[in-house]
Order: structure tokens, then sequence, then C-alpha cells
């Protein structure tokens, strides 16, 4: 029997997901890292992005929101402000949130922040919404 990894997903809302997958690929705050059964013992920072999940040829698509993520053993743990199935992102209004962001001033340290943040944020969401609905 292969071996599989239990994938848990909680948002400060709910438990947003408990399911068992073959592998999983998860937006980190500098790149995308893939976890296979047997993976090493990691923690790490979620960046804003497309989390997938797959199980023999079906292949499960969020957003998250950023974050955290712990792997141990054959059990991953995220936690994340969202986790967005990709089938319930609006395109369109992805795009207006993208266009509302780059447009936030910015005359202060702070406001760059945020300003830079949301347009992150902004282009993650779109980014799952354009590979669910190409």
């Amino acid at each position: 029997m292969a071996k599989t990894i239990q994938c848990t997903v909680v948002t400060p809302e709910r438990k947003a997901l408990d399911q068992t997958v073959d592998f999983v690929v998860l937006p980190l705050y500098d790149g995308e890292i893939g976890i296979a059964p047997d993976h090493a013992p990691l923690i790490g920072r979620l960046g804003y992005g497309e989390m997938r999940l797959r199980r023999g040829a079906e292949v499960s698509r969020f957003y998250v929101d950023g974050g955290f993520v712990q792997v141990v053993g054959n059990h991953i743990t995220v936690l994340t402000a969202q986790a967005v199935p990709a089938d319930d992102i609006d395109r369109e209004a992805a795009q207006q949130q993208l266009d509302a962001a780059r447009g936030q001033p910015a005359s202060t340290d702070e406001q760059r922040q945020i300003r830079d943040r949301t347009v992150a944020q902004a282009r993650g969401r779109l980014r799952v919404a354009r590979q669910a609905h190409p």
C-alpha cells in the first residue's frame, strides 16, 4: 500500500480541511515546496498563493492567505487566515481587488507595507483563480 499524508488545514473560524492525500504543494514565503510522504520535519512560513493537494489523479486547489505549516511524520498542519477552494474564487472580483490594492496610498512606510501586503494577497488570489478558470 502506498504511503499517504494526513493534511489538516485550520483557519481562525474552523477546521477547513482534514483529508488523506498523496502529495502537497504549498506557497512558502520565499518559494514553493512539495511535500511527499516521509518528508523531513519542517516548520515554514506560508506566503499568499495556491495550495495543491493530490490524491491519485485528482488535484484540489486552494488559495491560502499566509500563515504557517508544520510537517511531522506523515501529518501536515496548515494554519492560515483563509483557505478558499479555487473554484469559489471569482476571477473578475480578484482582478478588481488587485486593481484597488495597487491604487492604495503609499506615502509612509506603514502605508507602503500595507499596500505591498494587500497587493501580494490579491496577486496570489488572482493566480489561483486563473489556474482554476483558465
